[in-house]
């Protein structure tokens, strides 16, 4: 072989070799179906990802607790096993206690209120207070949907819930409004939920109506009551390792790519939430309004903002929020 073929042939070899070598994989996992905005926004922005830095990152998204529960990919981003998860602020907040106020029943006025939210200072300092605590860096924001409560008999008022058998999140903020009200309050996991409602292990269960229809919620629950106690949303999350090792140029990839991810899931959940009281009515599912606002008062008169870790004075400001 000549001199000319064979540097030809490292050529071609190193050439085959280098994507190999150059190319990060990462795992991104949620607890949400893969038909649901969080995991199509989610595919996309991985898909965005790769393509904007040329194939070096690979990133394969796991839905629907392929990966583990919420809790466990949230440990998962310190254990290493994931890089990056969406997840809401009630996880964060058991590493920085003061950002759950945002879960905090009527906290959130509407979806609107949500996303000037995540413009403001007050929403900077609690992200700037988890990152610190946790090392893991919150790049963006999704509006999850606004949490109502279904149950197998009506509910006009706050204390129809006295005594009911209320799967909520294990999470302190969830569960200030149910046990406000009277419910006896389960932390069945997410995945479990359905099951759970169908053989009466639980009587009742809340989340948004998006959620409500894809985990199919429905058919097993005769009523949606629309307490719209939580402004909901879920964080898109990097593990701290991940982050470290980024450039600066990644860095600001990365949050674009995410902040243009939760923009388009935001929009479809916010879209599809409009059109959902009809389609359940139409499935003979009966859908109730009520007095959100007797529900809001008995809330703030018996569960503390302090008895959760949180600050009224972070409550307030969030509250001043155009």
């Amino acid at each position: 072989m000549t001199f000319q073929r064979i540097t030809l042939a490292l050529a071609a070899s190193l050439l085959v070799a280098a994507p190999a070598f150059a190319q990060t994989k990462l795992k991104w996992a949620h607890v949400y179906e893969p038909g649901e905005p969080f995991h199509t926004a989610s595919v996309w922005a991985a898909e965005e990802i790769k393509k904007r830095s040329a194939g070096r990152y690979q990133i394969d998204v796991y839905p629907a607790s392929q990966l583990g529960k919420e809790n466990d990919i949230n440990q998962g981003l310190s254990l290493g096993t994931v890089d990056i998860i969406i997840s809401g602020s009630s996880f964060a907040a058991k590493a920085f206690p003061r950002i759950g106020v945002t879960y905090y029943p009527y906290t959130f006025r509407n979806v609107d209120h949500l996303l000037a939210y995540t413009k403001s200072d007050i929403y900077k300092e609690l992200t700037a207070g988890y990152e610190q605590k946790s090392g893991n860096q919150i790049i963006a924001t999704t509006y999850y949907g606004t949490r109502h409560t279904t149950s197998n008999k009506p509910i006009a008022k706050c204390a129809d819930l006295k005594g009911l058998k209320m799967r909520v999140p294990d999470v302190p903020a969830y569960l200030a409004m149910p046990r406000a009200c009277g419910a006896n309050t389960s932390p069945i996991a997410f995945a479990e939920v359905y099951l759970a409602l169908q053989n009466g292990t639980v009587e009742a269960q809340e989340n948004p109506l998006p959620t409500i229809e894809a985990k199919k919620f429905y058919e097993v629950q005769k009523h949606i009551v629309l307490t719209g106690h939580i402004v909901d949303h879920l964080n898109t999350v990097v593990a701290g390792g991940l982050w470290k090792k980024l450039s600066d140029a990644d860095k600001k990839m990365f949050s674009e790519v995410a902040l243009e991810a939760a923009a388009k899931a935001s929009k479809e959940v916010a879209a599809r939430e409009g059109e959902l009281a009809a389609v359940f009515r139409s499935k003979g599912i009966s859908v109730t309004e009520v007095n959100t606002g007797e529900f809001r008062d008995t809330v703030l008169k018996n569960v503390p903002f302090e008895q959760y870790g949180y600050q009224k004075a972070d409550w307030d400001r969030i509250q001043a929020i155009k």
